[in-house]
Parts: C-alpha cells; structure tokens; sequence
C-alpha cells in the first residue's frame, strides 16, 4: 500500500502499520490556506501530517479516557467534545458541534431515502426501468424542443 492509499483507519494498532493521513488531501488543504504565490515543502507537509496524527491520537486518548469514566465501551461524540475541552481546544467544540448536526441530518435523509425505497414496494429492476423510461421520455422532449 503507498503512502497516498493509507488512511488513518485500520484499526490494527500503531504497531502493525504506521498510521497517516491521505498526503493529496492534506496538499490540497495547504494550496486552500496559502496565497497563490506560495508553495510548501514536502518536508513541510510530511510534518504537518505528523502533526494532525498526533492531534488524533491525543484527542483520541483524552476521548478515551472519558469513555472510560463514563462506563462506556464505545466513544461517543461528547466524549470527543469534552476531550477538546480538557485539551483547551474549546473555542472549536460550538464547530465540532454544528459539523455533528450536519452528519446526523445527512443520515436521516440517507434513511427516508432507503425507507421511501422500501415502501415503493417495487423491485430495483422496476425502479429502474421507471428510471430509463423518465430519461428517454425526457430526452424525447428535448430533442422535440430543438
């Protein structure tokens, strides 16, 4: 596996693969924050990577930790929040919070999608006829319009 296909997955521990972080995503975030007259060094964006790994892994543990002092076998959310706030990041927790409403609204659409699929009661083979026949009659007017 490259450098550029590892992620921070895997769940396998530190020692069985070193962990990092999608070198063309973090390249793209560097051009995003820079001016366009500037550029950053590969040494420059290895250790910023190395940086961000770290950050996981100690907002991980702290996460962790609170986990733990919860009773809790699985990391939830707040423990994350009050991670960030034991570690003295919380001016960012109101943005952690705001991007977990997004997630937990985009998965509710993800489920009313899936569930209007179910209550259709047609197979997928008959939804996407229905679906080739919408287009071809779209393209039908189309082509009738020009």
């Amino acid at each position: 596996m490259s450098d550029d296909e590892r992620d921070f997955g895997g769940g396998g521990g530190a020692e069985d693969e070193e962990l990092s972080l999608p070198k063309a995503t973090i390249q793209k975030l560097i051009q995003d924050y820079l001016p366009s007259d500037m550029s950053c060094a590969k040494d420059t964006r290895d250790l910023l990577i190395e940086c961000c790994v770290e950050f996981i892994h100690l907002v991980s543990s702290e996460a962790n930790e609170a986990c733990e002092k919860d009773s809790k076998k699985t990391i939830a959310p707040d423990h994350v929040v009050k991670a960030l706030v034991d570690l003295g990041f919380e001016k960012y927790t109101h943005e952690v919070r705001d991007v977990l409403q997004d997630h937990k609204q985009h998965q509710k659409e993800r489920e009313r999608k899936s569930s209007r699929f179910e209550m259709s009661g047609l197979t997928e083979e008959e939804l996407q006829k229905q679906q080739e026949q919408l287009f071809a009659a779209s393209k039908a007017r189309f082509e009738a319009a020009n």
